[in-house]
């Protein structure tokens, strides 16, 4: 047993829970900070212009979800660029942690390796609220508010050499990613928005993988957070997309990223950098 599984088996104790017993997992958990991030938010008109703008975010009422970061993926590739990029993330969401901002960790289809932790159970314990809209189960294009995705995603969206079957490799979420503290995880859209409006939360940073599918779609994802009127960003340096250079329009996969980037910062929210989650400023 690694020290990861050791303290998810122990329900997070050696991270301050030893003696608070199912109080760790109760509402209010998490300290309300004072401080405000101060975001350099880029978007684009219809015409693509690009724009720059501060937003201010207060740390009380902001969270961070982190999408589908797996310790393993179907295509390789994909897999290996996560690695690096989760040690990356780990950074920044480390220092936004401490300067409380809240973490919710959303590794789909791994919620059984989480049962009965703190982290787990804070989620699930939220009150149920009736949301402004529908919270779908997915959402996929929106062809009524976006135009199509600009890299073919369909044909073939792994770039491995030789691709091999879709089959599910991952098993959790990447261990470079530290769960502790006043942590959650879920990958549920109505379990996040539940806790979210428990701890009074109205801004969300997306984080993770991929930008042009789950980061996207999800439950918890862009879509769906716009569309609940949260206030959203995309971290653009802590992203990846599932792109083949092979497919239209044949560019590299870096670019096939920074495509799919700015679609988003068209159509659905500005994005920022991850360093500007790691700077509070004071009231």
């Amino acid at each position: 047993m690694n020290r990861r599984e050791y303290l998810m088996a122990t329900g997070g104790l050696l991270f301050g829970y030893a003696g608070r017993g199912q109080d760790a997992a109760g509402p209010s958990n998490r300290p309300k900070r004072q401080g405000k991030l101060l975001l350099h938010a880029r978007s684009r008109t219809d015409s693509s212009e690009v724009r720059q703008r501060e937003l201010v975010y207060n740390v009380a009422e902001t969270a961070i979800i982190i999408c589908d970061m797996w310790d393993n993926h179907y295509c390789q590739n994909s897999a290996r660029r996560v690695g690096p990029l989760a040690v990356r993330m780990n950074h920044v969401v480390s220092t936004a942690r401490q300067n409380g901002v809240q973490i919710i960790h959303a590794p789909s289809g791994t919620m059984d390796v989480y049962a009965g932790t703190p982290y787990r159970v804070r989620m699930t314990r939220a009150p149920k609220v009736t949301p402004p809209v529908p919270i779908a189960s997915s959402c996929p294009l929106d062809r009524g508010r976006e135009g199509a995705l600009p890299i073919d995603d369909v044909t073939q969206p792994c770039d491995d050499q030789v691709v091999g079957p879709a089959v599910r490799r991952y098993s959790r979420e990447n261990e470079a990613l530290e769960i502790t503290g006043y942590d959650g995880i879920s990958d549920s859209g109505e379990e996040i928005y539940n806790f979210c409006m428990q701890e009074g939360i109205r801004n969300i940073v997306l984080m993770g993988v991929h930008t042009n599918m789950c980061v996207l779609g999800r439950s918890f994802g862009i879509r769906q957070q716009v569309r609940l009127g949260m206030n959203v960003v995309l971290a653009r340096d802590l992203t990846d997309a599932m792109y083949d250079p092979r497919q239209k329009p044949f560019v590299s996969h870096e670019r096939g990223t920074e495509l799919v980037i700015e679609h988003i910062e068209r159509f659905w929210c500005p994005s920022v950098l991850g360093d500007d989650l790691t700077r509070v400023a004071g009231v």
